[in-house]
């Protein structure tokens, strides 16, 4: 290997040719071509890449990613570079990095000047990613103030050069801030302890912390969380994501940046700054770089040590799913839209928080908020804002709860009403009002199953001869992790494991099923996005019958199976046989089925 010899375009043309990668046609058009300020600045593969050229490998040499005729994008050209260069290919992947750690290993201006970046320490090694793998000079400087052997690895160089200027940026503004809060004060945290002196939080506006804060937002938007939970901890604050359902540590900041950090959220979500002592609720809406807008639902929590924050991301896109991208197919399907299809009456989504009923409420009452009906919404609180709705959030403070939300809106002349939670008497008495009166109610209630909403309804006090007349169905679901199209593989399925999932029915087992594998496209976990399993309970006429004061929840659930409900196992089990997911996926959230009682 020939050492510190930069890498320009001519000399990856010529070695792309050289290694029968590129034709002679296409290395003319590279080196003829006049080229912006933005693209002479690239690093030589990523601007090959935007050309979209052919890869010329010779066929003995193809494998299933790589054919003659594909493109050379720049996966295809990182894996060149690393075997050329005789550097293991390495994907940054920022949720693994602990940011603090690597920016301290070397300056700015010496990572971008030997265009590298450490992407990793431990106590035997320095990990370095660069972008110019015949560039070696910058290695002894490193290790004699690193006091560690470098182990050098090859990048993505427009991944270097991104996370570079980010880290960086963002290791500044928490040093910056750290810098005007001097040391940290303990009367945030329920072991007080009396520091003498003069301390001095960072303010909530100081320059540092709308960086971190704005660093915050967009790299969760980047990396599709739903959630960011803010907890601050003794010594220092985690955060984390929630991506697809599980939580992902990302940071740790100093205890007084995050007071600063959930200061400066608590403004944008104009919510009291003073008052720490009682949970609070707020909203932000914010616009990413590609001009898209996204709210964020605040709640903050007084615990052992501090303020905790969560926000929970709502990206307006989910509104204009359709039920097939949500997992709601075929029989299922048609049973909802023939439940909403009906003009009055009540319809019910059950399932545990962060299950996606309202998405699917959303969903629903887009596809009904025709020009020619009035759909209003009483909830708590206004999860994502509908231009087709008529919202209205719940105030507890000044007497606006359900029941009387629902109240009023029954004078607002609607045709359609949604009602974010039927949690007591009352604002079940008023839902049935509601459906009496000719309108249709869309609700929601936290049962296991579809058939234990109706025992749930008769608990809250409510008459059975009204639920038998006004409850149109009940749908029961769950969110499991679809696995990652880019990697996922054919796998055998044991008998066994496919009966304890469809027990007590016998459905036919597939030929093989999908295993999760892991890959730079759903950074490792084989798994990339969440779909919806399904319990549609269409409510029959032999189903009422069996609604009484002492409503038999095992013959109401028998009975259901036999007039077609799928249970959420089978659902799932289906989800399964079309290769979107596993087992253990389905098992981990749906419940078994009870027939015995």
């Amino acid at each position: 290997m020939i050492a510190d010899k930069l890498m320009d375009l001519r000399r990856c043309v010529d070695d792309l040719m050289a290694d029968g990668r590129l034709s002679q046609q296409d290395a003319n058009i590279i080196t003829s071509k006049t080229r912006t300020r933005e693209q002479s600045a690239m690093h030589p593969i990523n601007y090959i890449a935007t050309l979209k050229l052919s890869d010329q490998k010779p066929p003995n040499e193809n494998t299933k990613d790589n054919v003659k005729g594909a493109l050379l994008d720049e996966n295809v050209l990182c894996e060149w570079l690393s075997q050329k260069s005789q550097l293991p290919l390495f994907h940054i992947d920022p949720l693994k990095i602990t940011v603090t750690d690597v920016t301290d290993v070397m300056s700015f201006a010496f990572a971008q000047r030997h265009h590298i970046l450490c992407v990793g320490i431990n106590l035997h090694e320095v990990i370095v990613a660069t972008s110019q793998p015949y560039m070696s000079g910058w290695e002894e400087q490193l290790e004699h103030t690193a006091n560690k052997p470098v182990t050098r690895v090859f990048a993505n160089p427009a991944d270097i050069a991104r996370y570079t200027v980010e880290f960086y940026a963002l290791a500044r503004s928490v040093f910056g801030a750290t810098g005007i809060a001097g040391k940290r004060s303990g009367a945030t945290n329920f072991e007080q302890l009396l520091e003498l002196g003069e301390l001095k939080d960072p303010e909530a506006n100081d320059q540092h912390v709308v960086n971190i804060v704005d660093w915050l937002l967009q790299y969760a938007f980047d990396q599709r969380a739903s959630d960011i939970h803010i907890e601050p901890r003794r010594e220092t604050c985690r955060l984390r994501f929630r991506i697809d359902g599980v939580l992902h540590q990302v940071y740790e900041l100093p205890v007084t940046v995050s007071i600063a950090v959930v200061s400066r959220l608590k403004i944008l979500g104009r919510m009291n700054v003073a008052e720490k002592r009682k949970p609070q609720d707020g909203r932000i809406k914010t616009k990413r770089t590609d001009g898209s807008e996204v709210e964020l639902r605040l709640s903050t929590l007084p615990t052992a040590f501090g303020e905790k924050m969560v926000l929970r991301i709502f990206d307006p896109d989910v509104l204009l799913k359709s039920f097939e991208e949500l997992g709601l197919l075929g029989d299922d399907q048609q049973r909802w839209n023939n439940m909403t299809a009906k003009p009055h009456g009540i319809i019910l989504v059950t399932g545990p928080t962060g299950s996606g009923k309202t998405t699917t409420l959303y969903s629903s009452l887009k596809l009904l908020a025709t020009s020619e009906v009035n759909v209003s919404t009483i909830e708590d609180p206004i999860e994502m804002v509908e231009e087709s709705f008529n919202q209205t959030q719940v105030h507890s403070s000044i007497g606006l709860d359900f029941a009387a939300g629902v109240r009023t809106l029954l004078r607002q002349d609607p045709d359609i009403i949604m009602v974010g939670e039927i949690r007591d008497n009352e604002t079940g008495k008023m839902a049935v009002q509601a459906a009496l009166t000719g309108h249709l109610v869309l609700s929601t209630l936290h049962t296991n199953d579809a058939p234990t909403a109706i025992s749930r309804m008769l608990d809250l006090g409510l008459p059975s001869f009204l639920i038998r007349s006004t409850v149109l169905g009940v749908m029961a679901q769950r969110l499991v992790r679809t696995l990652c199209p880019h990697c996922k593989e054919k796998t055998d399925i044991d008998q066994k494991e496919w009966d304890d999932l469809v027990r007590p029915w016998k459905a036919p087992k597939p030929k093989y099923i999908y295993r999760p594998v892991g890959c730079l496209e759903c950074r490792n976990t084989g798994y990339l996005g969440r779909q919806g399993i399904y319990e549609v309970m269409p409510m029959s006429d032999t189903l009422s019958q069996l609604i009484n004061d002492r409503c038999d929840l095992i013959a109401l659930r028998k009975l259901a199976f036999k007039e077609g409900m799928r249970s959420l196992r089978l659902s799932g089990a289906q989800k399964i046989a079309l290769g979107l997911t596993t087992i253990e996926e389905v098992l981990r959230v749906a419940p078994p089925v009870d027939l015995e009682g």
